[in-house]
């Protein structure tokens, strides 16, 4: 017997009782159409949607287990205490009998609702479990000290894994406030007059890109003919919308579409962005990329850092459609603080830094997030499954009793 099956044993020495939703909750449904006026309101708002927006009125004021009773999210679970209000597709559950930790039922949810729903859905267009179908999900209820002390120990993981995220978000914050400080005219022109030894150095200028730096063009690709011909590990980066790329010989691309410079590709479509590459690549024609026109006067990677400091301006600027989309005079023409070629080296190496020290922080706090994370959900589904006999087991509980 594993430690898990020995803790499971502990807590439900004497087995648990099995029983229906609908006998031991309360199940009703909001009033409200998802299409309602949202604003910032007072209160929470749940719909199908996994994050709830804000109302100015409320239904019910109470401790509830929310669930998406429809459309793509279906199965979604919230828990919520206070005064909220519901779209008429979700389903507000709340506990009808003083033996349920309502926590231990939200926890069993997350584990086992998903894999229910899916089973006994209906199918369509759009995808919906109906009352009656919720109402016989069978729970199990172990004695409450057994429900507490579950819920104890899946506290104390999401709270490690919450605490890791919020230090990964800390980081990603200071590195944006350094980044945009350094970038600042403010700052830009302080620095250039303390450094004012060699008088070139004292130049500060605002210049449009297109009179710094080379435009360069994509050419033809489908992505499907880049899933083709992508290759692991092949010299040549191909960029298409998002964070779409494939690998490629050289034999596969004509040679004046390779650009060798480092260079930023500019994200036109979608997700607006830009990205900073030093080795061989190519893109494909929607896009286009800059490199810098002489060196001695542009660091391009000075450039990458400015635009990403300043990316809501070419958000904003972006026409609305099915994608949104900005032209290439949007970027051509957009003019940039240019302190020296010495302070904006000083700059790219302060920011390279930071990003080193934040890759190390993505390379290992992320790793260690969906570590802990896993490990959480192995344990959760492991202290939440349960046998009808003995009170525990390694199968899945639904499976042997829906």
């Amino acid at each position: 017997m594993n430690k898990i099956e020995k803790l499971i044993k502990e807590f439900c020495p004497d087995g648990v009782e099995w029983k229906k939703l609908g006998e031991v909750c309360n199940i009703s449904t909001g009033k409200l159409n998802a299409n309602v006026k949202v604003e910032n309101g007072k209160y929470p708002f749940f719909t199908c949607n996994e994050i709830p927006s804000k109302i100015d009125t409320y239904s019910f004021d109470t401790t509830a287990i929310l669930l998406s009773g429809n459309g793509s999210r279906i199965g979604h679970v919230n828990l919520y205490s206070g005064k909220f209000d519901a779209y008429q597709r979700t389903y507000v559950i709340e506990i009808s009998e003083e033996n349920i930790d309502i926590k231990f039922l939200y926890y069993f949810f997350k584990t086992f609702v998903k894999k229910y729903i899916d089973k006994n859905k209906t199918t369509g267009s759009i995808p919906y479990i109906t009352l009656p179908i919720l109402k016989d999900f069978k729970i199990p209820i172990p004695s409450i000290e057994a429900q507490e002390k579950i819920v104890k120990i899946l506290d104390n993981f999401t709270k490690y894994v919450t605490e890791l995220q919020a230090e990964l978000q800390a980081r990603n914050n200071q590195y944006n406030y350094y980044r945009d400080m350094l970038l600042s005219e403010d700052y830009l022109n302080k620095i250039s007059e303390k450094i004012y030894e060699i008088e070139e150095n004292r130049i500060l200028a605002l210049v449009p890109i297109k009179e710094v730096c080379i435009r360069q063009r994509g050419f033809s690709i489908t992505a499907g003919e880049m899933k083709e011909i992508h290759k692991e590990n092949a010299p040549i980066k191909i960029f298409a919308g998002g964070k779409t790329t494939a690998n490629i010989d050289e034999y596969n691309i004509d040679k004046k579409y390779i650009i060798k410079k480092p260079s930023i590709i500019v994200k036109s479509r979608g997700n607006i962005d830009f990205e900073f590459y030093d080795k061989p690549f190519s893109h494909k024609n929607e896009l286009w990329s800059y490199s810098s026109n002489d060196d001695n006067i542009l660091n391009i990677k000075y450039l990458y850092y400015y635009l990403k400091k300043n990316i809501k301006y070419f958000e904003d600027k972006a026409i609305s459609g099915k994608l949104p989309q900005i032209s290439t005079g949007i970027t051509d023409n957009y003019k940039i603080w240019m302190p020296s070629i010495i302070i904006q080296n000083k700059i790219v190496k302060i920011l390279d830094r930071f990003q080193e020290l934040l890759s190390d922080t993505k390379g290992l706090l992320p790793l260690e997030i969906e570590q802990r994370r896993k490990q959480y959900e192995y344990y959760r589904e492991k202290l939440l499954t349960f046998d009808k006999e003995e009170g525990y087991a390694l199968s899945t509980a639904q499976h042997s009793t829906a």
